[in-house]
């Protein structure tokens, strides 16, 4: 059996990590690892209940003290739930966002304390990281329009402005940069299996 592994996908809105991890699962099927794709928030049936309240509404809906609490509790679901599990069994987690998203969002751009957000992880999920990590890095204005032309308008996140995705955008930056043991920087203007590709050559190491 191979050994699990956990892979986050993150980066700002339209980086085409959805796509990412789809086309990630499918690549490591071929080479005989089952790969489930997961996301955040979600992933869990209690996780899932938790993304209509954050997704949903006006932007201000929330503040970004009560987002992260929220965030928080439905990963610590989708955790114990689904990741967890899965990794245990020797499969491959691949998740679309996980705590990073909210040191960016909730945290650099939303003004929370980033020990306080982890503090939260280390408490609803027991500290649990990926064991690598893919920013799909591409200008934020450019992940703005293809957020806005896929979602029609977008969610509650994609709706905010540029001043907000901009600093989310700095923030995964410098985890990148702070974090390069776990961190991996993927050009996302590339054509998407141009982005795959780079992903399976970072992986080369843990394929058979």
């Amino acid at each position: 059996m191979t050994d699990g592994r956990f892979l986050s996908l993150e980066g700002g809105e339209g980086a085409g990590k959805s796509t990412q991890a789809r086309a990630l699962r499918e690549a490591l099927a071929t080479r005989g690892i089952h790969a489930i794709v997961t996301r955040e928030p979600g992933g869990s049936e209690g996780a899932e209940a938790i993304r209509d309240l954050l997704m949903q509404g006006a932007a201000s809906r929330w503040s970004p003290h009560a987002e992260a609490l929220l965030f928080a509790a439905a990963r610590a679901d989708h955790v114990e739930k689904v990741i967890r599990p899965a990794l245990g069994a020797g499969q491959w987690v691949i998740c679309d966002r996980y705590v990073d998203s909210t040191r960016a969002y909730q945290g650099a751009a939303g003004g929370v304390d980033d020990a306080a957000i982890l503090a939260l992880h280390a408490f609803g999920s027991r500290g649990l990281l990926p064991d690598r990590t893919y920013l799909l890095a591409l200008p934020a204005a450019e992940g703005a329009a293809r957020a806005m032309a896929r979602d029609g308008g977008g969610d509650r996140f994609a709706m905010r402005g540029e001043d907000f995705h901009a600093a989310v955008a700095q923030a995964f930056d410098g985890f990148a940069a702070r974090e390069a043991d776990r961190y991996r920087r993927i050009d996302a203007m590339q054509p998407a299996p141009a982005v795959t590709q780079a992903i399976l050559d970072d992986l080369a190491d843990w394929l058979p």
